[in-house]
């Protein structure tokens, strides 16, 4: 049984611990609103870009002049994946989510006779896929320094994805990533962006091209691929922020109710304690 002092630093200590999961899931609803925003407006660019490539890329289909990052090369035996999660913890199962479906895909291909390779972006997914995956590892995108994600982060993780590219290092490029979708939903996607694949569009048939398919597909799809990589960026942000604001409500909750679970039992402690005292001074005057 607990004594009256250690009940009351336990409360003492829970109630710090709710002011600091408050704090944070004030500033989360703040970052949120604005990653959120950010996310929101990427979309309609990235959806308008993807079927004008969609359009060009059909009018490819087959042709012997199809660019490399469109035609692949021929073959699917090395993947490259892409796995972007947060730099800090504190956000429910967000980093989680997107390691579990890394893996089962990973697990796929190696059980398929597949090479994987398997480039990370923040830390935690790092941190858990390591311990099975390691082996696997090609390199890492630290982005504990960036305060605010711009299309240069974006692009500086393409020209990465790109040079292995062109190096022959894998054939396939997937990336993994939570899209967002409200505070307690967010979904983890898998992307294909090396060779890159569209949906939608209209037919190029419809449109004469100056200068030719080939050279604008080519000059477009390194941006394409950047686009999709700074969407994912945005969505995974907005999807962090969310889960982390999720998180933290319900740690404050769960704060909250314990507070209330150790003041009732420090009530009746004391009460008992009280009523003890109250019995040994009444024992003690009978006696006399």
């Amino acid at each position: 049984m607990p004594s009256l002092k250690d009940l009351k630093n336990r409360i003492g200590s829970v109630k710090n611990t709710r002011k600091i999961t408050k704090a944070m899931q004030m500033v989360a609803a703040a970052k949120l609103r604005r990653a959120q925003e950010a996310a929101e407006a990427a979309r309609p660019y990235a959806e308008r870009m993807g079927a004008v490539m969609a359009g060009l890329a059909a009018g490819m289909q087959g042709s012997a002049n199809a660019p490399r990052l469109l035609a692949g090369t021929g073959s699917d035996k090395v993947h490259l994946l892409v796995v972007m999660t947060s730099e800090r913890g504190l956000c429910g199962g967000f980093n989680s989510s997107i390691v579990k479906t890394a893996r089962a895909h990973a697990q796929k291909l190696l059980a398929a006779g597949k090479t994987v390779k398997i480039l990370t972006v923040g830390k935690k997914g790092r941190e858990q896929l390591k311990r099975d995956m390691s082996a696997h590892f090609v390199g890492h995108v630290d982005m504990s320094e960036v305060r605010k994600l711009g299309y240069s982060n974006a692009a500086a993780i393409a020209q990465d994805i790109l040079a292995r590219f062109e190096a022959g290092e894998f054939d396939v490029a997937t990336i993994f990533f939570n899209r967002f979708q409200s505070v307690i939903s967010q979904i983890p996607t898998v992307q294909q962006i090396i060779p890159a694949k569209f949906e939608g569009g209209a037919s190029s048939a419809l449109y004469d091209y100056e200068p030719s398919e080939e050279a604008i597909l080519a000059d477009l799809l390194p941006r394409g691929v950047a686009t999709q990589i700074f969407t994912a960026l945005l969505e995974n942000g907005a999807s962090e922020q969310g889960a982390r604001m999720s998180a933290m409500d319900n740690a404050t909750r769960n704060a909250g109710d314990m507070i209330n679970r150790l003041t009732i039992q420090y009530n009746r402690s004391r009460q008992a304690a009280i009523t003890k005292e109250l019995i040994e001074i009444i024992s003690g005057a009978e006696a006399l």
